[in-house]
């Protein structure tokens, strides 16, 4: 007689699938549904199958490796469950409405490379043993609610290539451990309450390719190392409380800069001609300094540049050579954004400027002493939106060419010595004009 045995397996519940069962407890509404797979009831679909969830692919026993719940419209807190994830590499939660705290159970993801958690509205302070997140490359945490100082132990984890914590309200000074990440791009903290002076340990991230710490309230001088990053193609640290001079030969030790935004803070000296020699340079932003001097006459050879922001400086001395820099400017075919506001240019508007890119969309000589009038040519500038030339000395009537311009919203010419009538091209223009106190 044949005996046969039947064996009943009882599947117990891994580890990841009772985390991942937590972490969607701890979420109170779901409208896009993403969660709605994630049912233990479900013996059909296995874990790694659920929407958002990636696993191994280990014949043995399959781990999630990836969750992404990203722009789901998420609402509800981080469960601390999620630290039961050991084999987790990525997590992406941004674009969410993620309340509460950074649960502390992160720092046991030791196998995670890639954390987003930004545009959220988390609370608290980053945890401290974040540094157990050991093969951590990416860190996006931005856009939230968080407080407190920056974890010094950011400085350990020596994989990290991107921090981005901007547009939150983190407090105290820059650590000086973030100077060990040899192999960081990529660091952003604009839009903080950070303050004391950047760090000259900065100097020795010599793979940075993007500096941006606008906004903030920090003092003191830029290191003079950073400007001997040769990889960096971006700094921005606008709006804080820095002064200083800006190097004269930063044109030769930062070859590969698009970026530069000093804007809103008290830097003196001069504008250095060595700008001339960044080829890639798209934006200078330089506006509300104490800058003084001549704006070189070879800013012309910035073939890419796009935005030039000289505003609210001591620039110029009221002389009749004052803006011959202009000339130079025709060859900036890409320029959209000529502001050189609120200083003390003199001289005429010289007849050159009928020649800048018609890309050019705002172009703003307020606040200055120039005079003469206004050159006809300037209807060549089919692209302008915006034409700010109030509170200057310009005499003569208004070009009727400028009537023509089609795409012209704001006209600034209050505070002058224009004369005669308005143009009748202006009829059918949509322009809104700013004439108060101009001679009629």
């Amino acid at each position: 007689m044949d005996v046969y045995c039947i064996v009943v397996v009882k599947h117990d519940k891994s580890s990841d699938q009772l985390a991942l069962l937590s972490i969607k407890n701890d979420i109170t509404e779901d409208p896009l549904g993403i969660l709605s797979s994630w049912n233990d009831k479900n013996d059909s679909l296995h874990f790694c199958e659920w929407r958002g969830v990636t696993c191994s692919r280990s014949p043995r026993r399959r781990r999630v490796m990836m969750l992404d719940l990203s722009s789901q419209g998420l609402v509800g807190s981080i469960s601390p469950h999620i630290g039961n994830l050991s084999f987790l590499m990525e997590l992406n939660l941004q674009n969410n409405s993620l309340h509460g705290e950074i649960p502390q159970q992160i720092g046991r993801l030791s196998r995670l490379t890639r954390l987003g958690l930004s545009n959220n509205s988390l609370e608290g302070e980053i945890p401290q043993n974040i540094s157990g997140c050991s093969n951590l490359i990416h860190l996006n945490i931005s856009r939230n609610n968080l407080v407190g100082r920056i974890p010094n132990e950011l400085g350990y984890l020596p994989h990290l290539q991107v921090i981005q914590l901007k547009n939150n309200h983190l407090s105290g000074e820059i650590p000086t451990s973030l100077g060990n990440l040899s192999s960081l791009t990529f660091l952003s903290f604009w839009n903080n309450n950070l303050e004391g002076r950047i760090p000259n340990t900065l100097g020795q991230l010599t793979t940075l390719k993007l500096l941006s710490l606008i906004s903030n309230r920090l003092s003191g001088i830029v290191p003079p190392s950073l400007y001997n990053i040769s990889s960096l193609e971006a700094i921005s640290v606008a709006y804080n409380l820095l002064h200083g001079n800006i190097p004269f030969d930063i044109g030769f030790t930062l070859p590969n800069l698009e970026h530069f935004s000093v804007g809103f803070n008290n830097f003196t000296g001069t504008v250095p001609s060595s700008f001339s020699n960044l080829s890639k340079l798209e934006i200078l932003q330089l506006v509300g300094n104490n800058l003084v001097g001549s704006v070189p006459s070879n800013l012309g050879n910035l073939k890419s540049l796009q935005v030039l922001q000289l505003g609210a400086n001591k620039l110029g001395s009221g002389q009749a050579n004052d803006l011959d820099f202009l000339d130079s400017l025709t060859n900036c075919t890409k320029l959209r954004f000529l502001i050189i506001s609120n200083n003390s240019f003199g001289g005429v508007l010289p007849s050159s400027i009928a020649n800048l890119t018609t890309n050019l969309d705002i172009l703003d000589f307020s606040m200055n002493q120039i005079y003469g009038s206004i050159p006809p040519g300037i209807q060549n500038l089919l692209g302008l939106t915006r034409l700010h030339l109030a509170f200057n000395q310009l005499t003569g009537s208004i070009p009727p060419g400028i009537g023509l311009l089609q795409n012209l919203g704001v006209l600034g010419l209050q505070i002058n010595k224009i004369t005669g009538s308005i143009p009748a091209s202006f009829v059918f223009a949509k322009i809104r004009l700013a004439l108060q106190q101009t001679k009629w």
